[in-house]
């Protein structure tokens, strides 16, 4: 039974300024939304394994350290999941809610500057915040997560100034990403293409990486 009811919470006004920067004005390459938040699970399964070295219980059952990609092109949905460390409900707001970073002014300066070029591009990645990304393609996104020792959060927004929070019934370790692509960016739900850009932008991954297979139950790996 949850503990707390959904309640609405205001990004902090440089959260604000980031993603109307991201969403309307400096990158020109929207893909790398896949690249930082596979990015972002790779983080949190390299803490997780961190942890199992310190505690051999830590991982449980859950051992085979991973990221699954879901593609339903039918609802225009991309789903990432991983099994990694987890957020408390605290750490998700400071994590997304607010840019708890001495660098923000000094990547604002630096992505005023610049502008769409490539050079653009790496600077989301460089300053810590890649998560905003997904605003470029998303109409709206869902975070589902759990760490061993606290209940599951489920976070929503649709990037418009403010996002809910509740408690989830997820039962499992790590978080899972529901992107719900806008009718400009919907050709992103589609498995071939995202395969693709995983090779593109993220073999240095050092976890697998496995694709839902829409037609059956099991995974298969994006490795050649």
């Amino acid at each position: 039974m949850n503990s707390f009811s959904m309640s609405k919470h205001e990004f902090n006004a440089d959260v604000n300024q980031l993603i109307q920067l991201v969403t309307h004005s400096i990158y020109s390459n929207k893909e790398i939304f896949l690249r930082e938040l596979i990015s972002n699970s790779s983080d949190a399964l390299a803490k997780a394994k961190i942890h199992s070295l310190q505690d051999t219980n830590y991982l449980g059952d859950d051992h085979q350290l991973h990221i699954i990609i879901d593609v339903d092109e039918k609802n225009k949905m991309i789903t990432i999941t991983d099994n990694g460390i987890g957020m408390s409900k605290e750490e998700v707001i400071s994590n997304i809610g607010t840019i708890a970073k001495s660098g923000t002014k000094e990547f604002f300066k630096k992505i005023t500057t610049i502008k769409k070029t490539e050079q653009s591009n790496e600077l989301i990645g460089q300053f810590g915040i890649g998560f905003y990304s997904v605003f470029m393609v998303a109409d709206n996104v869902q975070l589902e997560t759990k760490t061993n020792a606290q209940e599951a959060i489920y976070w929503s927004s649709n990037g418009k100034d403010n996002y809910e929070i509740k408690e989830s019934d997820k039962a499992t370790r790590g978080t899972s990403i529901r992107i719900f692509l806008n009718d400009e960016n919907k050709d992103f739900a589609n498995a071939f293409r995202i395969q693709s850009l995983i090779k593109k932008h993220s073999n240095y991954i050092p976890f697998p990486i496995l694709m839902k297979d829409p037609k059956q139950d099991n995974d298969s790996s994006t490795d050649d």
